[in-house]
């Protein structure tokens, strides 16, 4: 395969110093919604100037996985799982090391994401529960002006990650997840458009009304390991996982979320749910491996 130039971008800039923000997409090749929302944004600011500072967009920070239409890239490596990443490394170790250096170099951060080819998650914005207050009230502000109807702080402990790169240099980060299962949602798109021009308006960026509010909850939860999608709800066997609810209900602790089926009608094993809360993640692609995760529940 060709190699490709680590992070392609494109830079937004006023003749009035002001924040520095950093968007990206496409972190993992199978999810699209960001990549097109970047796109837009890029179009608007070809006629739309703005007020102060600049942004970078990144639309496809892993190329090599894009076109390999898989969440990794031929080496195996989860870009969400390694950054910092090497710069005499493996193609995703390199492309880790670019990222975190331009995350190193802005002043704030947001990194779109969805539930690639196998997850529907509930459109959230995210951010760490970081140990430094005024960084953190920042992500908070940012998150709640992204807009999206889910709120959600977890732990600052967790490694590899573009929000871990961010935590150590002191730059406030979110994330966004909007839907998933290999498809690229219009609605979604829109909602990222809005959603970063909500965080430019609200960090000073551009000039921009503060729409009304689509947040219907907020969650804050520094458990460790809180956030880490793909080990929550483990699938007990291999088989073919059919869901026994909706992304978005609210959970029981031991109620199932869904049953892993044999392909003969001899056993079906139940998922029951770690505890009570709302189902922010669902696997919505049916074939499952022991381990994989079925869905994510966000407690109370």
């Amino acid at each position: 395969m060709k190699a490709l130039p680590p992070l392609q971008r494109r830079t937004v800039s006023s003749a009035e110093t002001g924040p520095r923000l950093l968007v990206t997409g496409g972190v993992h090749g199978d999810e699209f919604e960001p990549i097109l929302a970047i796109r837009r944004l890029l179009l608007h600011f070809k006629t739309v100037p703005l007020r102060r500072g600049s942004v970078t967009f990144v639309p496809v920070v892993n190329e090599a996985a894009y076109y390999r239409g898989h969440r990794c890239a031929e080496d195996g490596f989860d870009l969400a799982r390694i950054c910092p990443g090497r710069s005499d490394g493996s193609p995703t170790e390199v492309v880790a090391d670019a990222l975190s250096c331009l995350i190193a170099s802005a002043d704030c951060y947001v990194d779109l994401h969805t539930g690639g080819s196998e997850l529907a998650v509930l459109p959230l914005a995210g951010y760490s529960m970081v140990s430094d207050p005024a960084v953190l009230e920042v992500q908070r502000r940012m998150a709640r002006a992204f807009n999206l109807p889910f709120v959600w702080g977890t732990s600052a402990e967790l490694e590899g990650r573009s929000l871990s790169v961010a935590r150590d240099a002191g730059v406030p980060a979110i994330y966004a997840e909007y839907l998933g299962s290999a498809t690229c949602s219009q609605a979604g798109v829109e909602a990222y458009v809005e959603g970063v021009l909500n965080v430019m308006g609200e960090i000073g960026l551009i000039e921009r009304e503060a729409p009304s509010s689509r947040v219907e909850q907020v969650v804050e939860d520094a458990r460790p390991g809180s956030g880490h999608m793909q080990v929550r709800h483990p699938a007990p066997r291999d088989g073919f996982f059919e869901p026994a609810l909706a992304l978005g209900d609210r959970v029981e602790k031991g109620r199932p979320l869904g049953h892993v089926h044999d392909f003969f009608g001899e056993e079906s094993v139940p998922v029951p749910a770690e505890e009570n809360g709302r189902l922010i993640v669902l696997r919505t692609f049916p074939r499952v491996r022991k381990g994989d995760s079925v869905g994510v529940v966000a407690g109370e």
